[in-house]
């Protein structure tokens, strides 16, 4: 008989730039967990431009710095994986889409953490079941549609 896996989520979090008005800890904790099924052991790292631009173009190909980036290392018996955030270009997005920046926040860390449990959006159904999937773990804490217009 395989034990059930556990519930509880180790996170860490590391403040790797320098910019006011980032979210707490608890905040993280309250996002990953919300779209968390079982049991994880992830970090989350808020990196300055310039080291989201090196990470995106080493392991995406792409030389810019983006919002988010899931590097996932187990999902079995627990989620393990890391999450790197870059919070001058979640806050420049947040400005640019007109949404308030913890719900952009909110937004990254469940796209993310769904990504570390295997959900992907490589094709149209994959994305709408994501999406589908995103919305309602932000609706259920309170966020708006993050794809709403």
């Amino acid at each position: 008989m395989n034990p059930k896996p556990s519930k509880r989520l180790n996170l860490s979090v590391q403040y790797a730039c320098n910019r006011a008005g980032l979210p707490l800890r608890a905040d993280f904790v309250r996002w990953a967990r919300a779209a968390l099924v079982g049991g994880g052991e992830v970090a989350i790292r808020l990196v300055e431009a310039d080291e989201g631009q090196a990470l995106n173009k080493e392991y995406r190909g792409k030389d810019y710095a983006t919002n988010v980036l899931s590097f996932p290392y187990d999902s079995e018996p627990i989620v393990s994986g890391d999450l790197v955030i870059c919070p001058a270009v979640v806050a420049a997005e947040a400005a640019e889409q007109n949404k308030p920046l913890a719900a952009h926040y909110a937004h990254l860390v469940v796209h993310g953490m769904l990504h570390l449990q295997g959900w992907d959006h490589d094709n149209d159904n994959d994305a709408e079941a994501m999406e589908t999937e995103e919305k309602e773990i932000l609706a259920a804490m309170g966020y708006p549609d993050p794809y709403a217009v």
